[in-house]
């Protein structure tokens, strides 16, 4: 039986970047958790402990950082820039993978207006990306995790299976709430001058833009299952946008059931609720152009989706 060395990367992860651009008096923050993975020959560290081929960690660590100081512009911007150099540094690298959180911070108010250089956390939600250059290719899936959303009426559950483990009654009127996690690959189509590249000043545009189509759409008509919603959800971002080839989205059902107040002599007409944390219903979609090729590669080990 014979054994060989599969496919394989290293790199360093969860690389926690903080710039403050200090050019005007009002200062821009910017918040970053980077993670590199590079691909290539890697056999003889693996198979003879010969480390002649290893770019170590910590200088992929101290790189990013070095990167940072010229500026991180979109998060989209620094993963290419990365990846594109790590990917050439070496004749036995052959591709490298980029990993982005971007944190989200606020100017704190102050009389009236907005401090120049004082700032609190917006939240949950993350901006996110994943740059893969592989060879000559490049591609580049963002998103967004933690857009936390509900609204209170138009939806419900209804016409589903019954056997007798069912204890959940229909409903054609139910508060609907979930966490958003979604992640869209640019295609090659509405790329610029470099393979598989938007012009660097669209990718902020294209992520505002998105981000409400995908709020928007959540919000309007009636829901009769949260995987018609992810599916509209999905839809609407690519009839609205051309640049996406496609779009994965992951939605948990965060529950809300109605408060029993019966045992204390009170109705409860819609008003008071419960929200159980767990165990919740999570459900996963993609939703993508017939006339676009898939990328299983862009794809690979991005979190939270397989």
């Amino acid at each position: 039986m014979g054994i060989t060395l599969g496919a394989n990367q290293y790199g360093k992860a969860e690389v926690r970047v903080v710039t403050v651009d200090r050019s005007a008096a009002r200062h821009v923050l910017r918040d970053l958790n980077v993670s590199c993975a590079l691909r290539g020959d890697f056999t003889a560290v693996h198979l003879d402990g010969d480390n002649g081929h290893v770019l170590a960690t910590d200088t992929q660590k101290n790189t990013v950082y070095a990167f940072a100081r010229d500026g991180i512009g979109e998060i989209e911007e620094f993963g290419l820039r990365l990846a594109r150099h790590f990917s050439s540094a070496y004749d036995w690298l052959t591709g490298a993978r980029v990993e982005i959180e971007e944190y989200g911070w606020g100017r704190i108010a102050v009389g009236g207006g907005s401090h120049d250089h004082a700032f609190s956390r917006t939240g949950g939600e993350v901006r996110t990306t994943v740059v893969t250059v592989d060879g000559a290719d490049a591609h580049v899936i963002s998103g967004l995790s933690g857009l936390v959303v509900l609204k209170t009426t138009e939806s419900g559950f209804a016409g589903f299976p019954r056997d007798r483990y069912t204890t959940l009654a229909e409903t054609d009127d139910r508060i609907l709430a979930t966490a958003v996690t979604a992640r869209w690959r640019y295609a090659a189509t509405s790329l610029s001058t470099e393979p598989n590249e938007m012009p660097i000043s669209d990718y902020a545009a294209a992520y505002a833009s998105i981000r409400s189509t995908l709020l928007e759409t959540f919000a309007v008509g009636y829901s009769s299952a949260l995987q018609e919603t992810l599916y509209a959800m999905g839809q609407a971002v690519l009839e609205s946008h051309p640049e996406v080839a496609e779009i994965r989205l992951s939605m948990p059902n965060k529950h809300h059931f109605l408060s029993d107040l019966v045992p204390f002599g009170l109705d409860n007409p819609g008003v008071v609720y419960h929200a159980a944390d767990r165990p919740y219903g999570l459900i996963d979609g993609t939703v993508v152009r017939d006339d676009v090729p898939s990328a299983d590669l862009a794809w690979r080990a991005t979190p939270g989706f397989c």
